[in-house]
């Protein structure tokens, strides 16, 4: 499986389309999304409202008493961000997407539609349309060794040159309860990753994911 843009993202349902024009590689968005969220407040129509310093919400989202956010963040319209949900800075949310209890995210890009409902952590990543974590989802974006991340396919080694990547996640792929996405991560678009998996390396499209050597096409 070749990484590219197109094979895991419709970019009609990203908040920020035009970032990855001219890369070779979706990752190498992370390290500019503070950048490309100030690009993006300067296109905010009249539908999106600023709620404190650094941070814009669009019209019909809803947000509990008891959620943190800390800017910079742009949330999009019709968003769910409920009790305990700690979004901590440089995160841009598309439409139509839950972010949940004790959810937290950093660094991050929220395709429409994406649901990190229960428990999970996304940092570094970024989570195509309609993606859905189950409980307790990880997103481990730091190794051990505080190498920078490699992301490792079945023909190469390719040195992102990142020292913090949590997983890039295809549209509408579903990762279940307690899953780690390891850093450098790949998960195809339509996959399914089981629950209580520890994942690295390259998932491709349409896969299931019942463990490192295990994987049965998604009929």
């Amino acid at each position: 499986m070749s990484i590219k843009t197109e094979e895991l993202f419709d970019l009609t349902n990203c908040p920020v389309p035009w970032a990855f024009e001219g890369k070779s590689y979706p990752w190498e968005v992370i390290p500019e999304i503070a950048q490309l969220i100030q690009e993006l407040v300067r296109e905010l129509g009249d539908g999106f409202r600023q709620i404190d310093e650094g941070v814009w919400v669009g019209e019909g989202t809803t947000i509990a008493p008891t959620a943190v956010i800390q800017g910079p963040a742009v949330i999009g319209r019709n968003c769910e961000i409920r009790p305990g949900a700690y979004i901590r800075g440089n995160v841009v949310v598309g439409d139509n997407v839950v972010i949940g209890n004790s959810t937290e995210l950093k660094n991050a890009i929220l395709f429409n539609g994406v649901q990190v409902p229960h428990f999970n952590y996304v940092g570094d990543s970024i989570l195509g349309a309609y993606a859905h974590f189950g409980a307790g989802v990880i997103c481990s974006n730091f190794k051990s060794t505080h190498e920078p991340v490699k992301v490792r396919t079945d023909t190469e080694v390719i040195e992102t040159g990142l020292r913090k990547f949590g997983a890039l996640v295809g549209d509408r792929a579903e990762v279940g309860c307690n899953a780690v996405l390891n850093p450098g991560t790949i998960v195809g678009r339509e996959s399914i990753v089981y629950p209580l998996s520890s994942v690295r390396g390259v998932v491709p499209a349409r896969m299931i994911f019942k463990g490192q050597e295990k994987l049965v096409p998604r009929l």
